[in-house]
């Protein structure tokens, strides 16, 4: 199971990556820098950290696979959370209602609050680091 969120989540951290490149491209040709704090974020969770919990389930084996399936998914949901509502809030792009571009925020940024939680409790439940095979 581990290896299966390895890849998906490294996958997911692409994605954020392409589109943080993106942006940070978009707001140098145009000179305007509004994006700049969603570009951040995107770049930071999304990228950074997402990636990061990847390599980590590559390189380490988790006593409870059942939380790596949880955080899979906590981190997931809510970098896109965050990341989305922290652009609704920001750029009202859709004129939706303030009050939902909040909630879908504070949501989001509370679900990638429980997941580096719950990435904490996946650090304290490893096993021993796995061996790396040599070539000879």
């Amino acid at each position: 199971m581990q290896e299966k969120w390895s890849i998906r989540l490294i996958r997911i951290a692409a994605v954020f990556g392409l589109i943080g490149a993106y942006l940070g491209s978009h707001m140098a040709g145009t000179g305007s820098y509004a994006f700049r704090p969603i570009h951040a974020h995107i770049l930071v969770v999304g990228w950074l950290s997402v990636f990061s919990w990847g390599v980590f389930y590559k390189l380490f084996e988790v006593k409870y696979p059942k939380l790596v399936h949880v955080h899979g998914w906590s981190a997931i949901l809510g970098a896109i959370g965050l990341t989305g509502g922290m652009w609704l809030q920001t750029m009202q792009p859709l004129g939706l209602p303030e009050a939902f571009s909040l909630v879908f925020y504070i949501v989001g940024g509370t679900t990638l609050l429980i997941s580096f939680a719950l990435f904490v409790a996946v650090t304290f439940s490893i096993q021993p680091a796995k061996k790396v095979v040599e070539n000879s």
